[in-house]
């Protein structure tokens, strides 16, 4: 039996304005507050996105449900935070991952922010979640999901790419893609949850 996947639809740039202090950035923020719009920031350089469509969405909330299912069935005490926006004004970065988590009572930053990717270039987002201190990052993007974690600290501080989570310990991935990629939701939420009991 062949399962169709979710089709990618073309990518598309942000727009970047570089040389910018915080503080202007923080003035420009004010005036794009709007509906329709995502902004980043790293290093004097300011990001504009179009805010995604359905494609970006629609893997958004299945790798949402899907994760909150194994979560819950594993016996995590965990908080969705969803696309809070993540920033500090003392390492001058700001970012809106697509989902986070935080998967322990009492935490201050998610310990988990994922990325759904539609779009190519822009700012570097794993230095701001770096700078952030978020333990680990998952990004999606074309049917595959790329992890890493972060290791070392102060100036050693970076993120590692790893095969498996060390933050959902127990998770597998494989069968997570898989249903990710299914075309029908309710299919993969089945589908996963089944695989979940046996």
């Amino acid at each position: 039996m062949t399962i169709a996947t979710i089709a990618t639809p073309k990518k598309e740039s942000p727009l970047l304005f570089e040389g910018m202090t915080w503080r202007e950035f923080k003035a420009v923020e004010q005036l794009l507050d709007r509906p329709g719009y995502r902004l980043s920031f790293l290093d004097g350089v300011l990001e504009i996105r179009r805010m995604p469509g359905e494609p970006h969405e629609t893997v958004k909330e299945r790798i949402g449900a899907l994760l909150e299912l194994y979560l819950l069935m594993a016996g995590f005490d965990f908080t969705p935070t969803g696309s809070m926006t993540l920033e500090s004004e003392g390492v001058a970065v700001k970012r809106e991952a697509d989902k986070s988590y935080k998967l322990a009572p009492g935490r201050t930053n998610p310990d988990l922010a994922i990325d759904v990717v539609f779009t190519s270039g822009g700012i570097n987002k794993l230095e701001i979640y770096k700078r952030l201190k978020i333990k680990e990052v998952w990004f999606w993007e074309d049917g595959v999901l790329e992890l890493y974690h972060l290791r070392g600290e102060g100036e050693t501080l970076d993120y590692e790419q790893i095969k498996s989570s060390e933050e959902v310990k127990g998770i597998d991935l494989d069968l997570l893609l898989r249903c990710i990629n299914m075309v029908n939701h309710v299919d993969a939420i089945k589908t996963f949850q089944k695989a979940l009991q046996n």
